[in-house]
C-alpha cells in the first residue's frame, strides 16, 4: 500500500469551517496532513475537526479572522510553536454578490477585495517566509472561473478573482527558485452555500421570481449540465499540495465542467 500523499505535511486551511474549505481540509486529513482548520465561526470549525478525527485525521482548529493583521499574525505563531511551519498553505476564504454595477457602492467592492484578495495577501505575506527558509512550500489559492473572464452582475466579485489569479501568477515567478509552488483553483459553479446565496442574489438582479430558474439559466451554460461537488475542488487541492505537483507553479487550474476552456 502506497503512503498517505501528504504524510507528514501541516497545511493550514483558512476558509475551512464550510463549502470548498471544509472539503478541502478533510481530504487533507484523510491523506495524511495535520491540518490547521482556520475560520471565523468557531462552532462550524470544531464540528468540522471532529469529523476529521472522527475518520482518524489529525485536524485542530484556529479562529482567525483574515481582515486582521494580528489576527493572522497569532495564527502563524501557533502553528510554528505547534508544528515548527507551514508546508501547505491553502487560501479559501471569500464571498460573493451579485448586481449590476452602478448599484454596488464603493463599500461593496472594498469589502469583496478585503475578503477574497487582500486576505490573500495577508497570509501569504505571513507564511511564505517560513517556507522560505524551509526551501519548501505549497501555496493554493482558490480563485474561481470569475477570475478568467467576464460576467453578467458580478463586478466586484469578478475583479476580485483577477486580483488573485495575478498575483499566484507574479508570486510563483519570484519564488520558483526557493522551493515554493503557487497555484491557484478556478472552479466553476459548485454546490456550496455560497452558491445558494448568489442564486438568491441573482434572482432580484435577472427580474425571476424563483431561483431555480436562476439555477436553470447558469446551468445552460455548463456542458455537462450539473453543478461541481466540493469534493471535487478537494482532489485537485490535494494534488497542489503533494510532491506530486513540485513541478507546477504558476498555474491556475480550472475546473467547471467545460463553463470555460482555458
Amino acid at each position: 500500500m502506497s503512503a498517505p500523499r501528504l504524510e507528514g505535511r501541516t497545511a493550514v486551511v483558512i476558509g475551512s469551517s464550510r463549502g470548498i474549505g471544509r472539503s478541502i481540509a478533510e481530504a487533507y486529513a484523510a491523506e495524511g496532513a495535520t491540518v490547521v482548520c482556520v475560520a471565523r465561526d468557531v462552532d462550524a470549525l470544531g464540528e468540522v475537526v471532529a469529523s476529521i478525527e472522527q475518520d482518524g485525521g489529525v485536524a485542530v482548529a484556529q479562529r482567525c479572522d483574515v481582515t486582521s493583521d494580528s489576527d493572522v499574525a497569532a495564527l502563524r505563531q501557533f502553528v510554528r510553536d505547534a508544528y515548527g511551519a507551514a508546508t501547505v498553505l491553502v487560501n479559501s476564504a471569500g464571498m460573493h454578490k451579485a448586481g449590476r454595477f452602478l448599484d454596488y457602492e464603493m463599500d461593496d467592492f472594498r469589502q469583496l477585495m478585503e475578503l477574497n484578495f487582500f486576505a490573500t495577501v495577508r497570509t501569504i505575506r505571513t507564511f511564505l517566509p517560513d517556507m522560505i527558509e524551509a526551501g519548501y512550500g505549497k501555496i493554493v489559492n482558490v480563485a474561481s472561473t470569475a477570475g478568467k473572464y467576464g460576467s453578467l452582475f458580478q463586478s466586484p466579485y469578478n475583479s476580485s478573482k483577477h486580483a488573485v489569479v495575478g498575483l499566484t501568477r507574479c508570486l510563483a515567478l519570484e519564488t520558483a527558485k526557493q522551493g515554493v509552488t503557487v497555484n491557484a483553483i478556478c472552479p466553476g459553479f459548485v454546490e456550496t452555500d455560497m452558491m445558494d446565496r448568489a442564486s438568491a442574489e441573482l434572482q432580484r438582479v435577472f427580474g425571476v421570481d424563483d431561483p431555480e430558474k436562476v439555477r436553470e439559466i447558469v446551468l445552460a451554460r455548463v456542458p455537462q449540465g450539473r453543478f461541481l461537488h466540493p469534493e471535487e475542488i478537494a482532489h485537485l487541492a490535494v494534488y497542489l499540495g503533494s510532491a506530486e505537483s513540485d513541478g507546477m507553479t504558476g498555474q491556475a487550474l480550472t475546473i467547471s465542467g467545460g463553463l470555460i476552456l482555458v
